[in-house]
């Protein structure tokens, strides 16, 4: 299965780590979309930026 990760909110003046994590999953700005294969890794960094991300199941 896929997992379609889109950020609909900013990651300025957020924890460095959570603008990591954005950076990691390959997500630079708003609206920008990814997708990846559903790992327990990949879910991870979901839930560290939940609050700035929509995830979508592909597939």
């Amino acid at each position: 299965m896929t997992l379609r990760i889109t950020q609909v909110k900013s990651a300025i003046k957020r924890q460095k780590n959570q603008r990591l994590t954005l950076e990691a999953l390959g997500i630079r700005r708003i609206r920008t979309t990814v997708e990846h294969q559903d790992t327990p890794q990949i879910r991870g960094m979901i839930a560290k930026v939940a609050h700035l991300v929509q995830v979508e199941e592909v597939g």
